[in-house]
């Protein structure tokens, strides 16, 4: 990437909206606009009313930017869905090719250079969690355990058995917060602060630009958001169809 790079960033995967435009180089890059809000209103009424407002303070040409970051998932399936659409409808209006970075990788980037073991957890519903393990080597974000969905004492055992210190980061903090301390009571613990510890569509867009050094692109129509499981309303009926299986 010996150009400048500019993208367009978007997370709306969890209960935080964001936009975001970053550009960047091989000598570094730059945010120059983000924003965030994490309020109870629908990422639909909000997210394009965001970027206007960016687009407007920032002078942006949509058609200037190089391609369209969207967090892929996992997380909220109603909001991974607004985002993708939103996404797919800049790539293809714009003829710009779309960057798939996974919400959970994108968290993590939150915490660039922190020491120890890296573990964002998003709430998943029934006591699971979406999360990975990570580390920052040199300048890297290292993926020791891609994304996942699994039971909050399953990613505590796993990160136990790494016998690391480790920082958490999430809207899961706060549901599970006492039972990590009480499982972590002799390991060295901490919490990132608000200012980090939730979506940011710069940690997206800043990611997309080491995505596109290695090619990682695609075209709006072969873009797919990444559940990594069922919805609620596709697991009931799962359910009931396997009762009624069972039955006959």
């Amino acid at each position: 990437m010996s150009a400048y790079r500019k993208v367009l960033a978007l997370d709306s995967s969890g209960l935080v909206a964001s936009v975001a435009v970053v550009e960047g180089d091989e000598s570094g890059s730059t945010l120059l606009a983000e924003y965030t809000v994490n309020y109870k209103k629908t990422h639909s009424q909000t997210l394009l009313p965001m970027l206007d407002e960016i687009a407007r303070m920032i002078e942006l040409d949509l058609h200037s930017v190089d391609a369209i970051a969207v967090a892929a998932g996992p997380g909220s399936f109603t909001g991974l869905r607004i985002g993708s659409a939103t996404a797919k409808g800049l790539g293809l209006a714009l003829e710009k090719p779309l960057v798939a970075v996974p919400t959970v990788d994108a968290l993590a980037y939150n915490l660039f250079g922190a020491d120890g073991l890296v573990c964002p957890l998003m709430d998943a519903r029934r006591n699971q969690v979406y999360t990975g393990i990570y580390e920052f080597q040199g300048s890297c974000l290292a993926v020791l355990e891609p994304q996942m969905a699994v039971d909050i004492t399953e990613i505590a055992q796993r990160l136990l058995a790494r016998e690391r210190d480790v920082i958490f980061l999430g809207d899961a903090v706060p549901l599970h917060r006492e039972t990590l301390k009480e499982m972590f009571a002799d390991r060295n613990i901490r919490f990132a602060p608000a200012h980090l510890n939730r979506q940011r569509a710069g940690a997206v867009g800043a990611l997309a630009l080491e995505y596109m050094k290695e090619g990682k692109c695609e075209s709006a129509d072969e873009h797919r958001p990444e559940y990594l499981r069922m919805a609620q309303a596709e697991r009931v009926r799962a359910e009931k169809a396997g009762a009624g299986e069972q039955a006959t």
